[in-house]
């Protein structure tokens, strides 16, 4: 989402702060050394690779103790990073580039989904069959959404009304022309269990292809790289031993966010492995965490032609190679 008009000032004063007084981490009294991961949603399976690296021991086995921060519609994990209030953030790597552009040192490290699960969900006899479709129609979706800023511009779309979105399928359920923004790992389970049938398009098959990140500051890079790869590494086998068995990281995520069932985390982490989007499909360019310096660059000529990015950057300041799998 485009940072829009949040105050630089007082971004930058804050930014001063954090790195005047906050980068510096240093080991706890346990000699591990602390690191707070600020997550972009509330605990589910979408990040269930960062809790399975916990609850294993992958984290302590590296020399970290990390926290796990649950994040919300309100929570800008950007501002958290940059600022030091979290070492590491998770996010997608158009706001990245958009944040990087706006003057926020950030920097992405590795990829937790190789493909976006962001699409569009219509009920099954809807007549919305493509993207194109949507002229003349209204969506509910999160205000200032960049991938419907692409949309409009691919398909030429210059007659559609834009809802905020509610955060539920209560809407959808009792409107049969209802259309919504929707993760295809979640809202189309909820749809189903109120007895809606339903159909999703995915945005990355319109050639928009964010990946989805976690990321750091530059210079919590600068000041401790060993402990960024150490957080890489665990991290990725975290999500390596989530996708052969999420049962240990699954029943913590229940305990902290009772609103999941069983059946909704099920369905989750099952469309998650169907469909490859966490570690692609295996090949050189697109597995588990991988970055590719030519996706990084399309997506931010995207954002350039969109008009979203504030300033020009070099993309590649935005990521780095250093840690890829």
């Amino acid at each position: 989402m485009q940072l829009g008009n949040r105050s630089i000032a007082v971004t930058f004063c804050l930014l001063f702060l954090a790195l005047s007084t906050g980068c510096k981490s240093k080991p706890a009294s346990t000699g591990l050394f602390p690191i707070t991961l600020q997550t972009d949603w509330y605990p589910q399976p979408e990040m269930g690779g960062f809790y399975q690296a916990q609850l294993q021991g992958l984290y302590k086995a590296e020399g970290l103790d990390v926290k796990i921060v649950p994040g919300g519609p309100f929570v800008i994990a950007e501002q958290q990073v940059a600022t030091g209030a979290a070492q590491f953030g998770m996010g997608s790597s158009d706001k990245v580039l958009v944040s990087v552009s706006s003057g926020l040192p950030l920097v992405a490290v590795a990829a937790t989904m190789q493909q976006d699960p962001q699409g569009i969900m219509v009920h099954e006899n809807s007549p919305i069959h493509s993207f194109a479709d949507l002229e003349g129609h209204t969506i509910a979706l999160k205000p200032g959404s960049t991938w419907f800023q692409y949309l409009l511009k691919r398909y030429n779309l210059s007659n559609v009304r834009e809802i905020p979105a509610t955060y539920s399928v209560a809407n959808f359920l009792q409107d049969p022309n209802y259309i919504q923004q929707a993760f295809v790992t979640s809202e189309p389970y909820f749809a189903r269990q109120g007895g809606a049938e339903v159909r999703t398009m995915l945005i990355n098959s319109t050639g928009y292809q964010p990946y989805r990140v976690f990321y750091t500051s530059k210079q919590f890079l600068a000041d401790h790289p060993e402990i960024v790869g150490k957080f890489v590494k665990a991290s990725i086998q975290g999500w390596q031993n989530y996708l052969n068995d999420p049962t240990l990281a699954d029943a913590e995520i229940s305990r902290l966010n009772p609103a999941m069932s069983p059946g909704q985390m099920r369905f989750s982490i099952d469309t998650l492995k169907k469909d490859h989007f966490i570690d692609g499909p295996g090949t050189n360019d697109s597995h588990l965490g991988h970055f590719t310096p030519e996706r990084w660059s399309t997506l931010y000529q995207q954002l350039v032609s969109l008009k979203v990015i504030a300033q020009p950057i070099d993309p590649a300041s935005a990521y780095t190679l250093r840690f890829n799998p």
